[in-house]
């Protein structure tokens, strides 16, 4: 008996072939990764994210602020109009600038008719962009 010395007999030369399984179950891995990630991507939600400061443009983005309150007045702007009004007042910021924004403020106790109501007018003006005010819910008492 031998201590710390191997045997001399003749082993098998070294496999130099590469062993590719590995490498087919982790790309097949990553296939299913991106099979179930691709769907998520594309329904993605369109924001109009805030700007830095250091990167504010020279004009901004304009935009009129479309009122209805609980009695059905309408106000642009903070002063009061009627539909007609209001209709060309749409026509006439579409045509200075059809990337202006119509931002919409309506009581909820309005039915869905006069929001639907605005949004027709706004189109038909030709003004696409329009955003929807609201309140964020009162803190809960503790």
């Amino acid at each position: 008996m031998a201590f710390g010395r191997f045997s001399k007999n003749p082993s098998s030369p070294p496999i130099s072939a590469i062993n590719v399984t590995p490498l087919v179950d982790v790309m097949l891995v990553l296939l299913v990764i991106f099979i179930m990630a691709a769907p998520l991507l594309a329904a993605s939600i369109r924001l109009d994210l805030p700007q830095a400061a250091s990167a504010t443009r020279a004009n901004p983005p304009a935009a009129i602020a479309v009122q209805i309150n609980a009695q059905g007045e309408l106000f642009a702007d903070g002063e009061a109009t009627d539909m007609d009004a209001l209709k060309a007042l749409l026509k006439q910021q579409a045509e200075r600038n059809p990337q202006t924004e119509v931002q919409l403020s309506i009581d909820q106790s309005l039915p869905y008719a006069r929001a639907v109501e605005l949004m027709d007018a706004a189109q038909t003006a030709g003004l696409s962009r329009m955003g929807f005010v609201a309140q964020p819910p009162a803190p809960a008492a503790r």
